[in-house]
């Protein structure tokens, strides 16, 4: 028999949800408990605030429903295979632990039923230590199983010892089942849950640590979550930096659903995407005859997201005609649409994100200064996966392994120790967007096991020449060679071009961007002849 320990549990990311406030007061005898309680649920799925004030409030609300004293959730930790306290009314300890089949809620885990003890003296599943351990007095209590989907237990809903005396009973423990299977359906949206899962298909992975869908804790992913935490709740226009590939649209949805607009829209215009002529009509829309063609008026993405976010990817494509009228609704929430002349008033958030090095482009005239120190009210940069570790690294490998397993109907291979070093070693131009791809390919590839060889890597950060003779001393290794940008994105878009035989149609498949995007960037960079 093991102590509860009150060390953190292991499987414990701050996944996220939010909850309305509690009501001031509950009815004593509410003719429907479990509705009462969880109504307001069915507006949150999606939201990803703080999942402990969620959860903790979820407690709350369920204890004072049923005239309970105290509520805890648990959950199971699939590693250790016991039960942790994740939410609850403990003020002496911080957690609890408690092995599969141990106490009540141990036994309700293992079992799958509910249970309710009208008095825990002489019943042989209630665990006394954790009574003796916090100084309270267990009187009564009942408990009952969290399911997933699929039927399988994940955790445990528990009330302890009803206000005003008296024991609870089995109508008690019907309506604990009801309000639990709510409660895991809101759990099952979170990446709380997702982490469980994980965790219990790969329990040799290390433990992925969940931001609204994002996957890592490398130190300045952590900066970045507090930053968007602040920035969020507010109305500050954010701007995204930080290579291709490295996840800044997941950043400007978290910042979106975690501010008071999530409930409105969030539009997405991706200016690489489009040709030049049709960026400032995609963002404003048109008037009836504004040009050949232009039969009716159409609105542009900023009112289809009035009330809302427009999150405008790759700014640094927006032609400089187009920044003037971006000012305009920063400033003054108002633009006029193409071949019109009367001002549209829009109340919008905006999120713009790029790869480019703006002040350079400020400097060199292709960006306008005034738009450029507008939009940058608060900056977030974005580490490169290189930067962020091999653990991040790992942790991401897993999870795409996951998730491409069951995606294209596969049982989730194995990744192999040497798969794992190759993809640690490499140094992901593309960052996670590529990392996500050539995991992909290896789930399809491989025969329940990921090997190097599996890995669609290219071979050009390996050595070239052949190994040195016994009576030549091998060169000293030299210094990792540090690139621009953009020289890295050219020699990126080479491997993936001669990989493709020169297909560019199937080289921006590969790089998931437009041909028209494909050809721009070759031109820009000199490479129009080349593919």
């Amino acid at each position: 028999m093991s102590l509860p320990s009150q060390e953190p549990c292991a499987t414990l990311p701050r996944a996220s949800f939010t909850l309305p406030p509690l009501p001031a007061a509950m009815p004593s005898s509410p003719p429907d408990v479990s509705s009462q309680v969880l109504l307001p649920l069915g507006g949150l799925v999606g939201r990803e605030v703080d999942l402990d004030a969620f959860l903790q409030a979820l407690v709350d609300r369920i204890a004072i429903t049923l005239q309970a004293d105290r509520g805890t959730l648990w959950l199971l930790d699939p590693v250790r295979r016991e039960l942790f306290s994740r939410a609850a009314h403990l003020p002496e300890v911080a957690q609890i632990r408690v092995k599969l089949g141990q106490g009540v809620a141990g036994y309700v885990a293992e079992a799958g039923e509910p249970v309710h003890v009208p008095d825990p003296r002489g019943e042989r599943r209630f665990f006394a230590d954790i009574d003796r351990m916090t100084g309270y007095r267990t009187i009564s209590l009942a408990a009952v199983p969290l399911r997933d989907a699929a039927g399988a237990v994940y955790g445990v809903l528990q009330v302890l010892n009803r206000l005003g005396g008296g024991p609870f009973t089995e109508d008690d423990t019907r309506k604990l089942t009801d309000i639990a299977a709510q409660v895991s359906t809101a759990l099952q949206t979170t990446s709380l849950y997702q982490e469980l899962q994980r965790a219990k298909d790969q329990p040799q992975a290390p433990v992925g640590y969940f931001f609204n869908r994002i996957i890592g804790e490398a130190p300045p992913l952590k900066a970045l979550y507090r930053l968007v935490q602040k920035a969020a709740p507010t109305d500050a226009t954010v701007l995204l930096r930080g290579e291709s590939g490295c996840g800044k649209e997941l950043f400007a949805r978290a910042i979106h659903v975690n501010g008071p607009r999530r409930d409105k829209p969030f539009v997405k215009v991706d200016c690489a995407a489009l040709p030049a002529a049709l960026i400032e009509n995609e963002l404003f829309g048109h008037e009836k005859g504004a040009f050949t063609g232009a039969d009716h008026r159409v609105p542009g993405k900023f009112e289809a997201a009035d009330g809302g976010t427009v999150f405008i990817d790759e700014l640094g494509e927006l032609p400089q005609a187009v920044q003037g009228k971006l000012l305009r609704v920063l400033q003054d929430r108002e633009f006029e649409r193409v071949g019109g002349t009367q001002a549209v008033k829009v109340d919008v958030r905006i999120v713009a994100a790029t790869h480019r090095d703006l002040p350079r482009m400020v400097a060199e005239g292709r960006f306008r200064e005034d738009l450029y120190y507008r939009i940058k009210v608060v900056e977030l940069l974005l580490p490169p996966l290189r930067e962020r570790g091999a653990e991040d690294i790992e942790r991401l490998a897993r999870h795409f392994v996951a998730t491409a397993a069951k995606r294209h109907r596969l049982p989730p291979p194995r990744l192999s120790a040497s798969a794992l070093t190759r993809l640690m070693r490499y140094r992901w131009p593309g960052n996670v967007r590529e990392l996500e791809n050539c995991i992909e390919s290896a789930v399809v590839l491989c025969e329940g096991e990921i090997l190097e060889e599996h890995l669609p890597l290219p071979s050009l950060d390996r050595a070239l020449s052949p190994a040195p003779s016994v009576q030549e001393p091998a060169p000293a290794p030299e210094a990792p060679l540090l690139l621009p940008l953009a020289e890295v994105e050219r020699r990126h878009i080479l491997r993936v071009l001669e990989a493709v035989k020169g297909n560019r149609t199937a080289a921006a498949r590969t790089l998931e961007i437009g041909r028209n995007t494909l050809a721009r960037k070759l031109k820009e960079y000199g490479l129009a002849d080349e593919g």
